[in-house]
């Protein structure tokens, strides 16, 4: 029997924190990923990959700051923060710049 395009299921994209709930089912209740798999109807080695990631990125979590270092995350915002400040500060000079212009146009020198 052929399965027409209409009949096939769409992606589902799962929040993190939805990905967290489904494989907390699996870690303290020791529901088997097989069992997740078809209940939520994920395949199984999306979940093999998210219970990967979820390890991987445990070990940010334990990590302790020493002398004063800080974690990548923290890093990241502190860059962005500056990249945000430069641009504040471009558009306030092109903002002055833009209202000089425009008083020297109406002849309001």
């Amino acid at each position: 029997m052929e399965q027409n395009s209409t009949d096939r299921r769409t992606r589902r994209r799962y929040s993190p924190v939805e990905k967290v709930k489904i494989l907390r089912e699996h870690l303290e209740n020791q529901v088997p990923l097989s069992q997740l798999s078809e209940r939520h109807g994920i395949n199984l080695n999306e979940l093999y990959k998210w219970k990967k990631q979820l390890f991987e990125g445990a070990v940010d979590v334990f990590t302790k700051k020493q002398n004063g270092s800080v974690s990548m995350s923290e890093r990241e915002n502190e860059r962005l923060k500056e990249k945000l400040k430069s641009k504040d500060q471009l558009i306030s000079e092109l903002v002055q710049e833009n209202i000089i212009l425009k008083k020297n146009l109406n002849g309001e020198i």
